[in-house]
């Protein structure tokens, strides 16, 4: 992923953002790793559906600006945090996606082996404490969960996840709404048949068969 690469990335996932409402206003964020080492984030104060690459701002891991003029966004910090703890990490995506924040709101993970998808591809999202955005204790909030998930909820404020590639992350990012979807869709229809132990047993074995080492674990209690 070079300079040129990682711009057009994160331009073309904040159109897919904003597009897809999981952001309004100059909501959400997004990072991408260069093969250097260097890093290209969204600015603050700006739509993320109606970017340009001007607008965009490269830095080292520790947050020092090394190219563009525009401010950035102030939870970069969070961003950074992530690169630091998962070094296979290479793009991260926050926003604010309805049924997503809503499990947030409640600080209720999504976590329920409901759907085969879920337990295998995109794993548990689990909630990181609620801390004051733009304050060290957003980063501080998040650092567990960065090796072994492949995202988290943000307490009263939105999704946060990443992935080896833009993409990924955003794919990411967009599974943990559909499933959020989902799961707020069941209670109205009737009560979830969910999968039981052995189920959830050979489904994390198939999950490690593919190369997939990240995603927590399932809760098997009843709602």
């Amino acid at each position: 992923m070079n300079d040129i690469e990682a711009k057009k990335w994160i331009i073309e996932i904040g159109k897919r953002m904003y597009e897809k409402d999981y952001v309004s206003s100059n909501d959400g964020n997004i990072t991408v790793m260069t093969d250097e080492g260097y890093i290209w984030a969204t600015p603050t104060g700006v739509s993320k559906g109606h970017m340009n690459e001007e607008m965009l701002l490269k830095m080292d891991i520790d947050g020092n600006i090394i190219e563009g003029t525009y401010k950035p966004t102030s939870e970069i910090k969070m961003h950074l945090r992530v690169f630091k703890e998962n070094p296979e990490v290479r793009s991260v995506t926050h926003a604010h996606p309805p049924f997503s924040t809503a499990f947030a709101i409640c600080h209720k993970p999504i976590d329920k082996p409901y759907l085969i998808e879920a337990v295998i591809g995109l794993g548990t999202i689990p909630v990181a404490p609620y801390a004051l955005p733009g304050t060290q204790e957003v980063p501080d909030s998040i650092a567990p969960f960065c090796k072994d998930y492949n995202g988290c909820l943000l307490a009263n404020h939105g999704l946060l996840t990443w992935g080896n590639t833009p993409e990924q992350a955003f794919f990411r990012m967009e599974s943990a709404e559909m499933v959020a979807k989902t799961y707020s869709i069941v209670p109205s229809i009737g009560k979830a048949q969910g999968f039981n132990k052995e189920e959830v047993e050979r489904l994390l074995e198939r999950r490690k068969a593919m190369g997939i080492s990240t995603g927590g674990l399932p809760d098997l209690s009843e709602d």
